[in-house]
């Protein structure tokens, strides 16, 4: 027979000592995300272009983004943005272009972004970043990664040049080089380095869920 105490059953609190670590809770897991080049990978490539009415998504875009989107990713554009810094357009130019494809890929696809990001510094006089969010660099991916706890290792950076792959890689993403871009750096007599050497190479947007996708599951 098993006996138990008579009256209502009471927690018994224990004092924390003093100094006494809290326990740590999990994180919960970040979502995956997909960053996205603007020129030559999401819309068709007029450098310097800020006239919304030329704005035409490239072939495909929209569809892969809604598959992509339903299937979890998160979609955030990442770009770079000179002609800021040189005077080609202002901020205020560049700001109702950036209303204007919002719009675009919503009343298309129903595709909403969780966020516009954009380097507006110009680059160095070798060519290379002179800011830390200036794609080859990283910085615009890792700030978004920490602003909306988004799981690096399981995104993805899609673009259409070896910058946007670098960038990629060096934020700890796995990358998409889009055809249709700038020639690869072996064209132009320097050797394509690890950091540059795209996960997967697609030549049209239709192939970019699937492979994302197939990695995924």
């Amino acid at each position: 027979m098993m006996l138990f105490a008579a009256g209502p059953l009471r927690w018994r609190r224990t004092s924390v000592q003093e100094g006494t670590p809290a326990p740590e809770r999990a994180k919960p897991p970040g979502r995956p995300a997909v960053f996205i080049d603007k020129d030559g990978t999401l819309v068709e490539n007029l450098p310097g272009n800020v006239d919304p009415a030329l704005l035409k998504l490239r072939p495909g875009a929209a569809e892969a983004l809604v598959t992509l989107a339903e299937r979890g990713f998160a979609l955030l554009v990442a770009t770079n943005e000179s002609g800021l810094a040189r005077g080609s357009y202002t901020r205020t130019e560049f700001a109702w272009l950036q209303a204007a494809l919002e719009k675009l890929l919503h009343e298309t696809a129903g595709v909403q972004l969780l966020d516009f990001l954009v380097c507006p510094h110009a680059p160095g006089p070798d060519g290379r970043p002179s800011c830390l969010c200036r794609k080859p660099a990283p910085g615009l991916l890792l700030r978004a990664a920490r602003r909306h706890g988004i799981d690096l290792t399981r995104s993805w950076m899609v673009g259409d040049g070896l910058d946007d792959v670098e960038a990629g890689h060096r934020a700890g993403c796995r990358t998409v080089l889009l055809a249709g871009g700038e020639p690869p750096d072996e064209l132009s007599g320097t050797p394509r380095t690890p950091l540059r050497q795209p996960d997967v190479e697609c030549q049209a947007w239709r192939e970019v869920p699937e492979h994302l996708l197939l990695v995924a599951s």
